[in-house]
């Protein structure tokens, strides 16, 4: 026992400076690490890559088989309930406000977003993980370039079976304009229906006598219901469905309380934790922050009880 004892204090005394430097999410990593990494092998030098805060949400879209069920379900409804869109005249995917026109006799039309409800970007979202890098432009269209994304399990076989009822598939995305051509390609190359290049409706899309703000998609829905009678919307944001005017907890929540019967008739959610203008809700909508400064408010909006 004498013995035991001066080896255990040797050993306190050695852990415990080791434990002081141990990794946060906004500390510095100490300069100890970084030696040791810029030695070690390339498996050992990724665990000095900073925490991020989308690893958990990629590596569940892209390996969990949660995520699969979820997105196959969604759409396999989705299809139970094409027969009743198509059979009611009245039936409209479209809120009140975005339809200035009567659907009546109009050719029926299904709007899907692209982005995580079609094309599946996890790669793209892997890739600035991996690089603790965040989105922008260059890089995305870059990716989109390369023409690489999956179908979102499930869509594929629901936009057929829409098809072959001689509905249009119209997708309507944030993408911009002129990667028109690479998405179509995409679209194609994975047996997706795809009509016309009209079918396309990018941002950056006029829409005669209607102002688009910002981001929203609300002049292109209205341009779909000009032409079509649409039976249902597929999205992975709030904003794929109705305009969000006041992008706050509070305002979506309102929406949810208004739509919500909507959600599993007329309206299809695709899950999608990777991004999506629930995030800037937290911290004001206000990318120019600082990561560290939205990681913060961030941290302060989870609720630690109820």
């Amino acid at each position: 026992m004498r013995l035991l004892l001066p080896l255990l204090a040797l050993t306190l005394t050695l852990t415990l400076p080791l434990a002081a430097c141990k990794r946060t999410d906004t500390a510095p990593v100490p300069e100890p690490a970084v030696a040791a990494a810029s030695t070690a092998s390339p498996a050992s030098a990724e665990t000095s890559i900073g925490a991020d805060d989308n690893l958990n949400a990629v590596l569940w879209v892209q390996t969990s088989t949660e995520y699969e069920a979820l997105a196959t379900q969604t759409f396999r409804a989705a299809a139970d309930h094409l027969e009743k869109a198509l059979s009611e005249a009245n039936w409209d995917a479209l809120v009140p406000e975005e339809r200035a026109n009567a659907a009546d006799g109009l050719p029926p039309a299904v709007i899907m977003d692209i982005d995580e409800t079609v094309l599946d970007n996890s790669p793209y979202q892997a890739r600035l993980v991996h690089e603790g890098e965040e989105y922008n432009e260059v890089t995305w269209a870059e990716w989109v370039a390369e023409k690489k994304a999956a179908a979102v399990p499930g869509v594929t076989d629901f936009a057929r079976a829409a098809e072959a009822r001689g509905v249009t598939i119209l997708y309507i995305s944030n993408r911009a304009q002129h990667l028109n051509e690479a998405t179509l390609a995409n679209l194609r190359a994975l047996g997706l229906p795809v009509k016309d290049d009209s079918v396309f409706l990018g941002l950056g899309r006029v829409v005669e006598g209607c102002e688009q703000d910002g981001s929203e998609k609300n002049c292109r829905r209205q341009w779909a219901g000009r032409h079509y009678r649409v039976l249902m919307q597929f999205g992975d944001q709030l904003g794929d469905f109705m305009e969000v005017a006041v992008n706050t907890p509070d305002g979506r929540g309102a929406l949810m309380e208004e739509y919500g019967d909507w959600f599993g008739e007329r309206w299809w959610m695709l899950p999608n934790p990777t991004y999506g203008s629930w995030e800037p809700a937290t911290f004001n909508n206000d990318w120019r922050q600082p990561r560290a400064q939205r990681r913060q408010a961030k941290r302060a909006a989870l609720e630690l009880a109820r």
